[in-house]
């Protein structure tokens, strides 16, 4: 558990236990820091454990999903954090009581994990404006803002100092280069409706989703901000979006900063995306 997420404080492990004893499970509870989430996971399995449940945003689902992946264990979700993406993805209900009974069932569906340059993304992972927009906004979180407010500041800043990012990209073997404000990898295809992003309807159809707008001019990320907060990035004119099993990107530096499920990674350069289909067990209503 995340103490952190969204709203929680350490004090929500105590109706979380609850929650779990009256639906029937012994749960070993433990708050963890975000950064020890994997290694706990990863602990828990090596010492037998078939069911890690990771309660928390997406960062900490992410965190535990890179340890189940591939391990024969499965992933359950209470989610705690303030989107909430991909428990939304595969149905689990917002309400930490119901997704309890989720986790109570025991069904269980398999899902793909991304991966870029050996980590793994159960989400999306981007480089360029997107993620330059999480870390203004986490930095504005963290100082008390309000999340809107957070978006609106951070995205002013990132417009203020947009420069572009030249890219030369490999996606399944087709090589270009382009200048565009962000390039975006989802795991699967996502129905796209801005910065906060629409959902999936499919999680095991073993592609990327790859979306860029090259050439986009500075009023044209202008207009883009705003219609990511608003509307269809998906309608203005040079956003492409195609699917991908493998894309390597080289940004021509050494190191290039990514935001992967949400948090800001710092990787070599070149970056490689790949999937790994159904990698993941996840339980789901």
């Amino acid at each position: 558990m995340n103490p952190r997420a969204g709203n929680q404080s350490a004090a929500a492990t105590a109706p979380l236990a609850e929650a779990l004893r009256a639906a029937g499970l012994d749960a070993d509870i433990r708050p963890t820091d975000a950064s020890a989430i994997a290694r706990e996971a990863a602990g828990a399995i090596a010492r037998g454990s078939t069911l890690i449940v990771a309660a928390g945003g997406d960062g900490t689902v992410s965190a535990a999903a890179s340890a189940v992946s591939g391990s024969g264990a499965a992933l359950g979700i209470i989610p705690l954090g303030t989107l909430n993406h991909f428990a939304k993805d595969v149905g689990i209900p917002l309400d930490v009581a119901k997704a309890v009974q989720v986790i109570a069932a025991g069904r269980t569906m398999e899902a793909d994990v991304g991966e870029v340059n050996g980590r793994s993304f159960i989400n999306n992972a981007s480089v360029g404006m997107y993620a330059s927009l999480v870390s203004e906004r986490a930095a504005m979180q963290r100082i008390g803002r309000g999340k809107w407010i957070a978006h609106g500041m951070a995205a002013l800043r990132v417009w203020r100092r947009h420069r572009g990012l030249r890219v030369l990209l490999d996606v399944d073997g087709t090589r270009r280069t382009a200048r565009t404000p962000f390039v975006f990898v989802g795991n699967n295809e996502y129905q796209l409706s801005g910065f906060e992003l629409g959902g999936r309807r499919v999680l095991a159809g073993g592609r990327l989703h790859v979306c860029m707008a090259p050439g986009m001019t500075r009023a044209g990320v202008g207009r883009l901000i705003v219609v990511a907060v608003f509307g269809d990035v998906c309608r203005l004119d040079g956003f492409e979006s195609l699917p991908a099993r493998t894309v390597t990107l080289d940004a021509g530096v050494s190191r290039v900063d990514a935001s992967v499920d949400g948090e800001v990674v710092t990787f070599d350069n070149p970056l490689t995306f790949g999937i790994r289909p159904r990698a993941l067990r996840v339980v789901v209503p």
